[in-house]
């Protein structure tokens, strides 16, 4: 019984205070009808607060979330279930969800009549606008009489695993002569005749020269065919993500380790789509996702999964003690980089292998002023460094689109003669 009184609200305490105080007037007056109202007001919040107490143990729930994994930006969904067991009736009902600010408002519900024979649905969106493993819940329900007199609160449904992994976005072409000689691609060796050499011939696709069409297999085959004149390569692309704390500026979703996540996911996700292995690591050569370039959606999750419980790193600079990319081509997501950062970088990579570069320009993160004549002279210094050592380098912005940065990075490697070992 103390525990039902527990649950008693301010009126609630205020009518039974009102009660005894009646109670005992009553005894000093010797007014048996004041008595009769005493006994009344004393009787009813004290009956309502078992009421409750007994209703609330009978209440049950569900949460679904669909879908279960969501991308930045995309909308999700909540559904609730909730349901009584047994015969009491139910008071009113305030359910309230707990939602991480990064996935929207807390939403609240009020079910004023709750049947026994059937469960009530509810739902409500998510607005996920930042990555991570997201909790939801707990679910809480604050069980009240009509009166106003008594409540008490229960956790009805623990917590609930959310996974927002970042935004991948959508990019288009690749660097002029990249994707060839794969190996596993599906190349054809043929011989073309007389007086020609033995090629290697594969299926045209989007982006490669077309002076480099071989017109006898395409009559032959009838589908556009190019030649392949490298060698047969059979290794893959690194993408290297920087994601130490102290190279990145602003917070939340427009800080710039997000933009780097999310740009990092994109160019993964497009090499690998376009038939390559894709090594993903940090930028101490730790590895943190390795696809082959074959395969379908779930090896797209991997990635996108691993970026999604990825966190900043507290190491200062970057440390690596040999090649990041063991003998691929490289293609890495800098933040802010210093000379021995810059140099640690480049004196393990072969000059003879492509080296890109995406150099963000963190302080833009935090100004906001996204213009080169504002750029910071450490970013320009650090460009500087990066093309010395052979790297093709492409600075990006806080208003930097994706596709741009990544068409700029492709222009940047042919103007520089440079084949990104069939991984490109």
């Amino acid at each position: 019984m103390l525990r039902a009184l527990s649950g008693l609200t301010t009126r609630g305490r205020c009518l039974l205070a009102a009660g005894v105080a009646a109670a005992v007037c009553s005894f000093v007056l010797n007014e048996r009808d004041l008595l009769r109202v005493a006994v009344f007001v004393i009787a009813l919040p004290l009956l309502v607060a078992y009421f409750i107490s007994a209703t609330r143990l009978k209440l049950g729930a569900a949460r679904t979330l669909r879908p279960d994994r969501v991308s930045v930006g995309s909308p999700g969904e909540v559904q609730l279930e909730l349901w009584r067991n047994g015969r009491l009736p139910a008071g009113e009902v305030l359910l309230e969800d707990g939602v991480p600010y990064a996935l929207g408002s807390r939403p609240r519900f009020v079910v004023e009549r709750l049947p026994h024979d059937r469960r009530v649905a509810l739902r409500y969106p998510l607005q996920p606008v930042l990555r991570g493993i997201q909790q939801v819940g707990p679910l809480r329900a604050t069980i009240t009489d009509p009166f106003g007199l008594c409540e008490f609160e229960r956790e009805l449904i623990g917590h609930s695993r959310l996974v927002v992994v970042p935004k991948a976005v959508g990019l288009w072409g690749l660097p002029s002569g990249a994707g060839i000689g794969a190996g596993d691609d599906g190349s054809i060796r043929l011989h073309a005749g007389q007086g020609e050499s033995d090629v290697i011939v594969r299926q045209y696709r989007q982006g490669d020269d077309l002076r480099k069409v071989h017109w006898r297999s395409t009559a032959r085959r009838d589908e556009i065919m190019v030649r392949v004149e490298e060698r047969p390569w059979r290794g893959g692309t690194t993408v290297l993500l920087d994601h130490r704390a102290a190279a990145h500026h602003g917070t939340g979703p427009a800080a710039s380790l997000e933009w780097a996540v999310s740009f990092a996911a994109s160019v993964s996700l497009h090499l690998r789509r376009s038939g390559h292995r894709v090594r993903l690591i940090t930028e101490h050569g730790r590895p943190l996702a390795d696809t082959p370039g074959e395969g379908g959606e779930h090896y797209d999750n991997i990635v996108l999964d691993v970026l999604a419980a990825l966190q900043p790193a507290h190491q200062r600079d970057i440390t690596l003690g040999h090649d990041p990319a063991e003998g691929q081509e490289l293609i890495a997501v800098l933040g802010t980089v210093s000379n021995e950062s810059v140099h640690e970088l480049s004196r393990y990579r072969p000059r003879g292998i492509r080296s890109l570069a995406v150099l963000l320009d963190t302080p833009g993160w935090s100004s906001g002023v996204n213009r080169p004549e504002n750029r910071a002279a450490a970013t320009e210094e650090s460009v500087a460094l990066l093309r010395a050592a052979g790297w093709g380098v492409v600075v990006a912005g806080p208003g930097s689109p994706m596709p741009q940065v990544w068409a700029e990075l492709c222009q940047t490697a042919t103007r520089r003669g440079t084949l990104i070992g069939g991984g490109l």
